[in-house]
């Protein structure tokens, strides 16, 4: 199926190969709207690929450049919480890998766990804790593209960190660092979760993107993480979390993530 999927995609794209793969969450798929596209496939054509159901989710991708740079962007990803399995979530991942991306930029709307964060915040992601019960690499390993046992030590690539430091420092953003937390959703977490969670040490909390990264881990990609701060989670302020809160808070911050998006890609080599 990743043959299918890759065959398919490049009968529409030529002898395009992107350098970047960028992954657009809730409330980020705007940033899409910088790329000079020269191609646009929905996920529904692609072999093998799903549709996304997720509110704000096109479920397409977009070949292009942005900075100069040939890019891919999935605009709109696929979540556990949708009834797709681990495999499916990051099929997408593989196949755009096997098409010659190396860098993966994935973004995500996050409820502020870190008490001195704000909604509006942009969090580069340095490690993640895995509360989603499950891991897309159960099963038969794909040697092909990796080894059994991935070290997630570096999951998170120190020089696409430094870079996109250097790239809020030139825009005049602050850029926090913290611990992403993955819980398979869709209900919002407890008062009580958050509170265990941040003494796990968590600074955000989502539903995605963990998965994602596993998958790169174990295939090669060297991966940076944008966690949009768009709520504060349970328990932080005395007010219910809805997803209206998180969808008008992504569209506010989108311009501001897109140009360190756009500023970070500029400065990796």
């Amino acid at each position: 199926m990743i043959e299918k999927a890759c065959a398919f995609i490049r009968e529409r794209i030529s002898d395009f190969t992107p350098e970047f793969c960028l992954v657009l969450g809730s409330g980020c798929g705007t940033v899409a709207e910088q790329i000079d596209a020269c191609a646009e496939i929905p996920y529904r054509d692609i072999p093998g690929f799903h549709p996304s159901t997720a509110p704000g989710h096109s479920g397409r991708l977009i070949f292009g450049r942005l900075a100069g740079r040939r890019v891919v962007c999935m605009q709109g990803r696929l979540h556990h919480y949708e009834g797709y399995s681990m495999a499916e979530i990051v099929f997408p991942i593989r196949v755009l890998r096997h098409l010659g991306a190396q860098f993966l930029i994935l973004t995500n709307a996050s409820g502020g766990i870190n008490v001195r964060w704000q909604p509006g915040d942009i969090m580069a992601v340095t490690d993640h804790i895995n509360f989603m019960g499950d891991n897309p690499l159960i099963g038969p390993n794909r040697s092909e593209e990796g080894v059994r046992f991935p070290d997630m030590t570096h999951a998170y690539d120190r020089e696409l960190l430094t870079a996109a430091d250097s790239a809020a420092n030139a825009l005049g953003i602050e850029l926090r660092h913290g611990v992403y937390l993955a819980t398979s959703g869709p209900s919002f977490e407890t008062p009580a979760e958050i509170c265990a969670f941040r003494t796990l040490g968590a600074d955000a909390v989502g539903m995605s993107t963990v998965p994602e990264v596993i998958q790169a881990a174990h295939c090669g990609f060297r991966t940076l993480v944008f966690s949009l701060i768009t709520n504060m989670a349970a328990g932080v302020l005395d007010r219910p979390i809805t997803a209206e809160e998180v969808g008008e808070i992504g569209t506010a911050s989108a311009g501001k993530l897109g140009r360190l998006i756009e500023k970070t890609i500029e400065i990796v080599r």
